[in-house]
Order: structure tokens, then sequence, then C-alpha cells
């Protein structure tokens, strides 16, 4: 209909692909609805709302994976939240999985609230930040040792010499 050429010679539409780009949040949320299945993965620099089906990984600020929504793929965020179904694993340093949810996957979380009638299958590891090394504590456990202390090979000394 559009093509110069007879009916065979339409092009299909290209998605633009550049994995270098980096999202940046605009403040709205995106939104999956209920009617809408995506095969593809999911990146974006603000937040996601998953009414429908998403088969892919997900990455973003926040991830809301709602009553009656699926995911097939991994997530990475700093915040999730599941009330609907996800098969893949969650990494993310903040996540809820409400009663209505079923998750089939690892979650790896710094804080995990998982309410009564959730339905989970994986394993749930914490990770760690990374604290800054505090050189003042060290300095003052060093102040807190005896200035001298004998050596334990002297300790002996005295103890078997009995005098």
């Amino acid at each position: 209909m559009f093509s110069q050429g007879g009916k065979g010679s339409e092009t299909p539409i290209q998605p633009v692909r550049d994995s270098h780009a980096t999202p940046r949040s605009s403040g709205e949320t995106s939104i999956i609805s209920a009617d809408l299945k995506v095969i593809g993965n999911l990146v974006s620099g603000g937040d996601i709302q998953i009414k429908g089906v998403v088969e892919g990984d997900i990455k973003s600020r926040t991830v809301t994976i709602g009553e009656g929504a699926k995911v097939k793929g991994a997530i990475n965020a700093d915040s999730v939240h599941i009330s609907g179904a996800i098969n893949g694993q969650v990494e993310a340093p903040s996540v809820t999985v409400a009663k209505t949810a079923k998750v089939n996957g690892d979650i790896i979380h710094q804080t995990l609230s998982i309410e009564a009638g959730a339905h989970m299958e994986g394993n749930c590891r914490r990770i760690e930040t990374k604290k800054p090394v505090d050189t003042t504590t060290s300095a003052s456990i060093a102040s807190l040792k005896p200035a001298a202390s004998p050596a334990p090979a002297e300790v002996g000394k005295k103890a078997v010499g009995g005098g």
C-alpha cells in the first residue's frame, strides 16, 4: 500500500536497536496493559507496571507485576513488587511478594517481604552492600590493646620456671 513496488516488495519494519543507549527516566510509568503480550527485553530508566504478559528480561528502576500478569524472564531493578506470576530470577535491593504472587525462580535481595499465601519456588539470597572501610574504628581498637603485653613464649617461660 505504501511501498513503491508491487505487492510482494513490502519490507517489514525493523526495530531500532541501540545496545549502548542509556535509558532516561521521564517520570512517567510505562504500562504493559492486560491485553498486551510483549516478546523481548524491556529496559527503562523509570518505572514499569506489568498487567499483561512479558516474555523477556526486564531492567528498570522499579517493576510492578500486577495481579494476573505473567513474566517469563529475569528482572533486575531497584525495587520489585510482585502480585502476579513470574518464572525467572529477581534481583533487586527491595523485593515484595504479595499473597497473590506465584514466583518460580531465585530472589536476590537486600530486603525481602513475603506475604502469607504467596507461592514461592526457588532460593532467596541476601546480598550485602559493600561498606567503606572505617579507619577510625581500627585505630580505636588498636588503642584498646595493652601497651606492653608479654609475648606468648615469655608467658610460657614464667609459668614453667615457677618463680
